[in-house]
């Protein structure tokens, strides 16, 4: 039998054995128990549909993922062609299979000759994983095994696991299991709105880069094996450095020989426009964590990319590389990564994302909210956007509740059929790369009401 045969039911049921069985992520169980969590039950482009028919608008691509929107054939096709020929084998005892190889030449193909190798994982938590063993790995393979400090940022995410949680700079997440682990540590983030005070964003941008050389400096360089950060920051709230950021924190850690590695499991496989964040930032980073995008949320698949004096090391010099997850470059995931993967290109899906449906995104947003009282500024690019609450605009004060409010407009945008996400002070949006003009419109506008609403809220 299998879930099309079963009779449905009722959302209250549904419910209930949701209840009796789950604990839900970053949620408070108890509370969402009492609420009800929504049983969503189809998808189709960008739209979603709960058990009771209503439908939504999936303004976060479920979560940064579903890059080519849901019930793509091509997908489908991909993994059930797959599963016939070959359901699954692993890439221990010395084999491999076609799905893996065949991917791993399209995504370098996309990446270009300075990257060589790549590890493939089931999310982006194992990827960081992943990263932080084979940083070490890499340091003692090149004869200084003293370089073990990893240094991540405050407010950064890079997954759920104990070493990914301990690389995200998250403090609620750290007081849950004794974070971090020994030799993890953390730097300032690029958050100008919040942090910048009197410095323009391009000058506190320049100060929060080198709070990484003032770490790295105290440590000593010979302790530090590597910088990791998102080229801009997802779950922490959709920050976007300012510019010349990322270019001190290149020329950084080539002073200082740390490997700089970018956390691309949200920014990758076009969300920015252009097919990797780091791209769109202008720096080259040594190693990138991938998922997400990679199968657009199909089926689970990350990975952990090389570049060629990493990868080549590892080969050359490293002997055995210790490491190996049972579903690794997966044969029924690689097919549909490699299926995705030829949506996003050979459907222009990326390059309209940059030159169209990108910045017609961006522009509705500004227009929408430049002159909203609760709104201080709009920052994004491309297919993601963060729309920052300020108490004043001129001081750029934060309202002291400033999450409740979020979260209160993201409420209410649920509530009118658009799903969206609050991160402290900011509502966030990622929808599907297949949306049009029509249905961008229909999300700036939602928002809109939802942010409205708020501000009644607020006046009482």
């Amino acid at each position: 039998m299998n879930a099309h045969d079963l009779p449905q039911r009722s959302t209250r049921d549904y419910q209930a054995s949701d209840a009796a069985h789950h604990l839900h992520a970053f949620v408070d169980q108890k509370a969402l128990n009492a609420e009800g969590p929504r049983v969503m039950v189809r998808g189709e482009g960008v739209h979603l549909w709960d058990n009771d028919g209503k439908r939504y608008l999936d303004g976060m691509s479920g979560l940064w993922c579903t890059n080519v929107g849901y019930g793509r054939k091509e997908l489908v096709d991909a993994a059930a062609t797959q599963m016939k020929e070959l359901s699954y084998y692993n890439m221990f005892f010395h084999t491999t299979h076609p799905s893996v190889i065949n991917l791993s030449e399209k995504l370098f193909s996309l990446l270009g000759d300075r990257f060589s190798h790549v590890v493939y994982t089931n999310s982006g938590s194992e990827s960081n994983e992943v990263l932080i063993r084979t940083v070490r790995r890499f340091w003692d393979v090149m004869g200084k095994p003293q370089k073990k400090v990893l240094i991540g940022r405050v407010n950064g995410y890079h997954g759920s696991t104990v070493g990914s949680a301990s690389l995200g700079g998250m403090a609620f997440m750290h007081e849950m299991g004794d974070l971090p682990i020994p030799n993890i540590t953390h730097v300032d983030e690029p958050y100008w709105y919040a942090n910048g005070g009197d410095l323009t964003p391009e000058a506190f941008g320049k100060v929060a880069a080198q709070s990484l050389e003032r770490k790295i400096l105290e440590l000593g360089a010979d302790k530090v094996a590597a910088f990791v950060a998102e080229p801009f920051q997802g779950a922490g709230g959709m920050i976007f450095p300012p510019d010349g950021y990322w270019q001190e924190i290149e020329r950084i850690c080539r002073q200082y020989d740390v490997l700089l590695c970018a956390d691309e499991v949200i920014g990758g496989f076009g969300r920015t426009g252009e097919w990797f964040a780091h791209r769109h930032f202008g720096f080259e980073p040594d190693l990138i964590c991938i998922a997400k995008g990679l199968t657009s949320g199909y089926v689970p698949m990350g990975g952990l990319i090389m570049s060629r004096r990493v990868g080549e090391a590892l080969v050359e010099r490293g002997g055995v590389y210790a490491h190996g997850l049972t579903y690794s470059g997966h044969p029924v995931a690689a097919a549909v990564a490699l299926a995705n993967l030829d949506v996003l290109d050979r459907g222009g899906l990326v390059e309209r994302t940059r030159t169209d449906t990108g910045p017609y995104l961006q522009k509705a947003l500004r227009d929408a909210f430049a002159d909203h009282p609760l709104i201080g500024e709009v920052q994004g690019v491309g297919a993601v956007a963060a729309i920052q609450f300020a108490k004043d605009k001129t001081t750029r004060e934060r309202f002291a509740n400033e999450a409740d409010l979020t979260w209160h407009s993201r409420s209410v945008g649920f509530d009118l059929g658009v799903i969206v996400r609050s991160t402290n002070g900011r509502l966030i949006v990622a929808p599907p790369l297949v949306i049009e003009h029509v249905q961008i419109d229909e999300l700036v506008d939602k928002m809109r009401q939802a942010v409205d609403a708020t501000a009644k809220k607020i006046a009482g």
